[in-house]
């Protein structure tokens, strides 16, 4: 009994200090990590609660700007700054979107820009963690990051990042994050309910709408560019993957469905290559460049845009 304690005990740590993680031995690579899908279920459990919360104006614009503030943390910052280096910032802005990221329940900086470098280094052979081809539909979509195997940070591939301790602190206790937020939210409801009784929220309201909702649907939005964006869209350039460009992920992304452009060109800050192509994270960060938070943002040089098209598929 004791040593259940203990192993339990130790579970609890490792879910809370990534360092402290120990996977099982002789785990294949598709050996899920129980533990973790605990919580990640239980958050979609949570939508029951919007039966007993309801729902008011303010509650629902309040969920929809937590959706887009995280989404374009992870596609600005996480994706295009911290995985691609595609524009320059200060540290201090680094850590502001990096923490912002974190919210998003989607591990920390480290983990992400070094999961998804792999990606661009085996897109779509065996070795790619989360292709549909290889890997199956709902691997790609959700099962790869709730497996053992893909659970450590792969430093080796972030090593310019790792002297950033702030960041490497975020990478460690990615899970006091955005525990923190819903605490703040669930906070923030409260008060509202007392000083602002007009917008009929409180704080259960807002926590489910606010965090659970919200975070949901980023999840789903985020992980269908790994699983419906290599098969689903058209494809405009002969890339050695299968990724598609298709215009519904990128308007729910904010441009991360331009998914062909950016395999074709990894470098650029802009995925949407032509202006009818609607890349809202490129267009928040030329507002975050005009106010000098950011700059040299790069984009795919007209040579290079204009090479080895294919037909769309």
């Amino acid at each position: 009994m004791q040593y259940r304690i203990w192993g339990l005990l130790g579970r609890l740590v490792g879910w809370l200090d990534n360092q402290r993680y120990q996977p099982p031995a002789n785990l294949s690579a598709h050996s899920i990590d129980w533990w973790r899908v605990v919580p990640f279920v239980a958050l979609h459990l949570a939508l029951i609660a919007l039966f007993w919360v309801g729902w008011s104006p303010f509650a629902v614009v309040f969920a929809v700007f937590m959706y887009l503030l995280r989404m374009f943390a992870i596609t600005g910052f996480y994706h295009r700054y911290f995985a691609h280096k595609t524009f320059q910032t200060s540290r201090i802005a680094q850590f502001i979107f990096a923490l912002i990221g974190a919210t998003a329940v989607q591990r920390g900086p480290l983990w992400w820009a070094a999961h998804h470098r792999n990606h661009h280094v085996h897109a779509d052979q065996p070795q790619d963690t989360h292709s549909p081809y290889h890997q199956g539909f709902l691997w790609s979509h959700l099962g790869w990051f709730l497996s053992h195997a893909n659970f450590k940070t792969q430093f080796d591939r972030v090593r310019e990042l790792t002297r950033f301790r702030e960041l490497c602190w975020l990478d460690r206790f990615d899970s006091f994050i955005p525990i923190a937020l819903a605490i703040a939210i669930f906070a923030l409801g409260e008060l509202l309910h007392v000083y602002a009784p007009h917008l009929h929220t409180n704080g259960w309201q807002l926590l489910v709408w606010g965090f659970v909702v919200s975070t949901i649907v980023l999840y789903h939005a985020t992980f269908c560019i790994n699983s419906l964006a290599h098969v689903w869209g058209s494809r405009r350039y002969a890339t050695h993957d299968h990724s598609r460009n298709n215009w519904l992920l990128a308007l729910l992304t904010l441009g991360e469905g331009w998914h062909n452009n950016h395999h074709h060109y990894p470098g650029s800050a802009k995925q949407g290559f032509y202006w009818w192509e609607i890349d809202f994270t490129y267009y928040g960060l030329k507002v975050l460049a005009a106010f000098g938070l950011i700059w040299n943002l790069k984009k795919v040089p007209l040579e290079v845009r204009n090479q080895n098209t294919v037909k769309g598929l």
